[in-house]
């Protein structure tokens, strides 16, 4: 019966020689390929993934970029890989035309003599030569340790719907189309060479210093093969399966390793069914690319977890992703959430079969002061609600349902994942009677025939389980963004019964559970269904002394901070109050307060500690407050900062954000003077609609109002010390690795002056891996009713009249602090005889690298003060841009001054620098990639 399912497979037939020292597989291919559909196929589509490594342009390139990963554009030509194709034969002899498509140069275009008609085969044999890339950029390729690790490495026709073949290009998402196809491989290697391949091995033989290897595979739609100098791979066998794995152990034992493998390759093919295809590959590649977030986060020296629990949490993710790759004969870019849901699903579920007390922090929670903080105490399984959560109140979700392509890195590797797993989770409480478990199971063994599967096979097949409907699951939950978050409205109870309004916040119609609760334990459950808008039951208490929303968290739920009613008492909705030090995860059941030690820095207040109050949990809230109190060492006067801020979110709108913050601040700008700085403002953001397109733009109004007390050190007048200024600016920015462009207009309007200005910044990261920056500034007053040049435009160091910059010395004229860069207004580095203009500025500025870091720059300019002609100014120098806009070192060559080495001040004192503290700036260096 298996060989007549199988009889109407593609043939897939690879002869592979593998030269070493040139890392390239020479190949020849014969492939057969059956029309299985009712459709005539017009075009012939085959997938060339290695050939996505080829260069800077392709999909692959693109989406390294996106996400600001350098590695790819920085490299070697060698290191990248590459497909030659030499012929196309068809089973006449006679050579076929082929063309890589537009945008997709890692597909193949055969150009066919006539159609494919249905039930018909084409017959073709291919040679080419396969170059692998080096392995940093996605895990798969060469390493320095001789190590290959090879996916997609071959050419395979593409998955066909309908009467077209499927175009995905590689996106380094792991989601191929290839046709189902029966696999053989006759692969040649060096002598001494360990191969490890998640195919039949057959022969192996001897022909003179290569070996020769033999493997096939029925039924597949693809297949791993890794080859190493020295084996690193152990096999375990059992009744199911056949396990190859590499997976680091960290001093874990054999046997710890074989028990847990047994464990979780018993338990998978209980849940789901019989692996197929007897051999299976976990590789530490393959972990690598998607691993357990939050264990591999940690540093070792802590090893919250035991050694054994993360190799074993490490093999189940790896092992099921595998596991379901290999046999889910979905369209794996259209259909992942599906992947994802079960594969998510069997994690919560074999903690809670196998760890049902582990903690998401380890032994970590038992440790002091972290004991009281509810991110060392909440379940291993209640982290998947949180970082989902945390894209959600970032009002950066997506839907589940939508193509993998579209997910932003975040979304795609951790978020999405643990939605669906989490949705799946409440589906399965909705339904009860173990519906999901029968009916996952009943969709994996209709993926072991040889046909194919799509999200209508799943929906039918939950939907043939039940009699409820679940139109609701698939519509809304899957296939939208919209939040779930209900609350409780008005409760009247007597002694046996409670009648309870539950209303529905964001008005999206799912069912929700109430629970009653007393003493903290559960006496009744109820799922409720239609709540559209405000709805009113009546329940039987049961002596319940509590009503709770959500108890267990079994809804992806938005806000369960409003979902407790108390059934007795003054204040229905009070939560106690709880102090935290440092931050933690929200918790719903308390009002949080942090505390946390801060310290601030210029030279007039010194190092300045201080205790910051807070209310900004792990996740977004609407509400804000941050009260910063700090101690001035040198002053021995309590300044600091305070906000307010109001986060609205707009979910469906390029709009996406309104923030509304109030603000105020005082620390000392001289010696023996400080300033308070107060401003009420509102922020729009946009954003498009796709948002893997890093752009957006932002609309700022404010209002700065400024005392600043009379100093010795400065001089000052009315004008200058106490002032209010209206400031609108709109922002747009795009940015990714390769190309970055900001640009900004600026209107400030106050008493004494009125300015309009604006900047555009362009930096672009050329194919031979130089970089250019360029800078223009323009600004002219519209008004000016003051003699000070205190609002004047600056062409080197900006007063800052409105305190936005983070200068350590703002009133420094001379020393070291003197010094400090900061990019705005005029932008030059050069300390010129006039450094001010108070009629109009246009300056421009640009640097050049020369070598890795280190840059040329120069600036020019012209400006304009009353009662003198327009002046021309430039200058020049080196630049060794270490960590752009948080270390930065300018060396002036030769400016309007004359060169700078000829000058009598000394050389040192003319060096600018950049040097930032705030740690928001090193944070954003690594959230781009992920947001």
């Amino acid at each position: 019966m298996l060989s007549g399912l199988l009889q109407a497979q593609h043939q897939n037939r690879l002869f592979a020689d593998v030269d070493y020292s040139a890392r390239v597989i020479r190949i020849r291919q014969e492939i057969v390929f059956k029309n299985q559909s009712a459709d005539t196929l017009q075009e012939f589509i085959l997938n060339d993934w290695n050939n996505a490594y080829s260069n800077k342009e392709t999909p692959l390139a693109k989406r390294f970029s996106d996400e600001y990963i350098r590695a790819f554009h920085l490299a070697k030509e060698d290191d990248r890989g590459s497909t030659t194709i030499y012929s196309v034969i068809d089973q006449n002899g006679r050579s076929l035309n082929w063309k890589r498509p537009d945008k997709h140069p890692d597909l193949l275009e055969l150009q066919l003599a006539g159609p494919i008609y249905p039930n018909h085969e084409f017959k073709f044999t291919f040679t080419y030569e396969v170059k692998i890339p080096n392995d940093r950029f996605t895990r798969f390729g060469y390493d320095d340790k001789g190590i290959f690790t090879l996916k997609d490495w071959y050419v395979a026709p593409a998955r066909t719907e309908g009467n077209k073949f499927v175009r995905y290009s590689n996106e380094n998402l792991d989601d191929i189309a290839n046709a189902l196809a029966d696999y053989e491989l006759t692969l040649t290697v060096p002598e001494g060479t360990f191969v490890t391949c998640d195919l039949y091995q057959g022969n192996k033989t001897q022909k003179d210093t290569n070996e020769e290897y033999y493997f096939i595979g029925k039924g597949r739609m693809g297949f791993n093969l890794i080859l190493e100098k020295k084996n690193t791979f152990e096999v375990y066998t059992n009744a199911i399966a056949e396990v190859s794995c590499n997976l680091k152990d960290n001093g874990v034992t054999d046997i710890q390793k074989a028990v847990v493998i047994d464990d979780i390759v018993k338990f998978t093919s209980e849940n789901l069914g019989p692996y197929p295809h007897g051999k299976i590959m976990v590789s530490q590649a393959e972990y690598d690319r998607n691993p357990v977030y939050g264990l591999n986060q940690l540093p070792s020296f802590l090893r919250p977890f035991p050694d054994a629990f993360i190799y074993e949490i490490r093999f189940l993710k790896t092992y099921l992703n595998v596991y379901l790759k290999n046999t889910l004969r979905l369209d794996p870019r259209k259909d992942n959430w599906i992947y994802d849901a079960i594969q998510m699903q069997l994690m919560m579920k074999y903690i809670n079969q196998y760890h049902p007390d582990q903690t998401m922090m380890g032994t970590l929670s038992g440790v002091g002061i972290l004991k009281g903080h509810n991110l060392f105490n909440i379940k291993f399984n209640e982290q998947y609600d949180y970082l989902t959560l945390l894209m959600a109140r970032k009002n950066l979700d997506q839907p589940i349902g939508n193509p993998k392509s579209t997910f932003i890195k975040f979304n795609e590797q951790i978020a999405g994942k643990y939605k669906a797993g989490l949705c799946m989770n409440y589906l399965d409480d909705y339904l009860g009677k173990g519906i999901t478990d029968q009916a996952v199971a009943e969709f994996y063994k209709l993926n072991t025939t040889t046909r194919k599967t799509d999200r209508e096979d799943f929906e039918a097949i939950l939907k043939s389980k039940t009699d409820k409907d679940i139109n609701w699951f698939f519509d809304t939950v899957i296939d939208t963004r919209k939040l779930i978050d209900y609350k409780f409205g008005e409760v009247h109870k007597n002694k046996d019964s409670v009648t309870v309004t539950v209303k529905n916040v964001t008005g999206t119609n799912v069912p929700v559970s109430i629970y009653g609760l007393k003493k903290g334990n559960v006496v009744f459950k109820q799922w409720v269904e239609n709540v559209s808008t405000d709805s009113t039951f009546t329940l039987a208490r049961q002596d319940a002394d509590r009503l709770a929303l959500n108890y267990n968290n079994e809804i992806p739920e938005y806000n369960r901070r409003n979902n407790w009613r108390k059934l007795g008492g003054f204040f229905p909705n009070n939560k106690p109050l709880k102090f935290t030090f440092f931050q933690d995860v929200e918790d719903p059941r308390y009002n949080q307060l942090f505390y946390v030690p801060s310290f601030s820095f210029n030279i007039y207040d010194g190092v300045s500690p201080g205790l910051r109050f807070h209310n900004k949990s792990m996740l977004e809230k609407p509400f804000i407050f941050d009260v910063n109190p700090v101690y001035s060492i040198k002053t021995g006067q309590l300044i600091g900062s305070a906000s307010l801020m109001y986060n609205q979110y707009i979910r469906d709108q390029q709009l996406y954000n309104i923030r509304y913050t109030v603000s105020g601040s005082t620390f000392h700008y001289a010696p023996d003077a400080s300033y308070i700085k107060f401003t009420p403002g509102v922020q729009f953001r946009i954003r498009e609609d796709d948002y893997r397109e890093n752009k957006k733009q932002a609309i700022i109004l404010r209002q700065v109002l400024v005392n600043r007390e009379k100093s010795q050190f400065v001089a000052t007048t009315d004008q200058t010390e106490n002032y209010s200024v209206f400031n609108a600016r709109y922002s747009k920015f795009e940015s990714e690795i390769t190309r970055h462009y900001n640009f900004y207009t600026d209107v400030q309007l106050a008493n004494s002056f009125g300015k309009l200005s604006g900047e555009i910044q362009y930096r672009r990261l050329f194919n031979d891996n130089r970089r250019i920056n360029l800078r223009l500034f323009a600004g002219t007053f519209m008004y000016r009713n003051t003699s000070s040049d205190f609002f004047s435009f600056a062409l080197d160091r900006p007063t800052d009249y409105m305190f936005d910059y983070n200068y350590y010395g703002r009133s420094e004229s001379t020393g070291l602090f003197s010094q400090q860069f900061i990019m705005a207004e005029g932008g030059f580095k050069s300390k010129l005889p006039t450094r001010y203009a108070n009629q109009w500025m246009t300056t421009a500025n640009a640097s050049f690298n020369i070598w890795n870091w280190v840059e040329v720059y120069g600036d020019a300019g012209l400006f304009k003060n009353h009662f003198a002609g327009a002046k021309f100014v430039y200058d020049s120098g080196i630049r060794l841009n270490l960590v752009p806009d948080y270390f930065e070192l300018y060396f002036p060559v030769y400016s309007s001054n004359g060169w700078a080495f000829r000058q009598q001040e000394a050389y040192s004192t003319k060096i600018r620098f950049v040097v930032t503290i705030s740690p928001g700036t090193l944070i954003n260096l690594f959230t781009r990639k992920w947001f």
